[in-house]
């Protein structure tokens, strides 16, 4: 399916492949019988994978023609739930502790959250409100009582021409 024809290295390969399989979560049936056909497993993981490597919007798998991203989102939230990526996960760990070994003893996590350190007054207003004062004349009470958004009131016959004569010369 799609705009690729050949192998382009994002694909999962087929050893990895037969150690998930027996992870995935029996198929779920329609209650009608009738529907699209699903789109296959190993091009849902594929494209699971490609976001999760990449980085990349799940609406961007659209263009890249392994499948839709409401597909491939909907697949990722079902198999999530049913835990494949957290034992898919734990396998790994464990083959390669038996591989090579992990030092439990000497892990350690790293992280940090806080403001940017050039951030602040030196940054200046933000460039959407343009350093404005105060709300904003459209968003007013009186604005938004106008149908028009006119700041004018419209004439009538207590505010005609001749009735406004008469209050400027009074």
């Amino acid at each position: 399916m799609g705009l690729l024809t050949r192998d382009d290295g994002w694909r999962i390969p087929d050893e990895v492949w037969e150690r998930m399989v027996p992870l995935l979560p029996p198929r779920p049936s329609h209650p009608l019988g009738c529907h699209r056909p699903r789109v296959p497993d190993r091009a849902a993981m594929d494209a699971i994978l490609l976001v999760l490597r990449t980085g990349m919007q799940w609406n961007a798998l659209n263009a890249t023609g392994i499948c839709s991203s409401s597909a491939v989102h909907r697949r990722f939230q079902e198999w999530a739930q049913a835990g494949v990526f957290a034992e898919f996960w734990r396998q790994g760990l464990v083959a390669y502790e038996e591989l090579k070994g992990i030092e439990w003893e000497w892990l350690s996590c790293d992280g940090a959250m806080g403001k940017a350190p050039l951030g602040g007054a030196a940054t200046g207003p933000n460039p959407t409100d343009r350093a404005k004062k105060g709300r904003s004349g459209r968003f007013s009470a009186k604005a938004a009582a106008s149908r028009s958004g006119s700041r004018s009131p419209a004439r009538t016959s207590t505010t005609s021409s001749s009735s406004r004569r008469r209050s400027r010369a009074s």
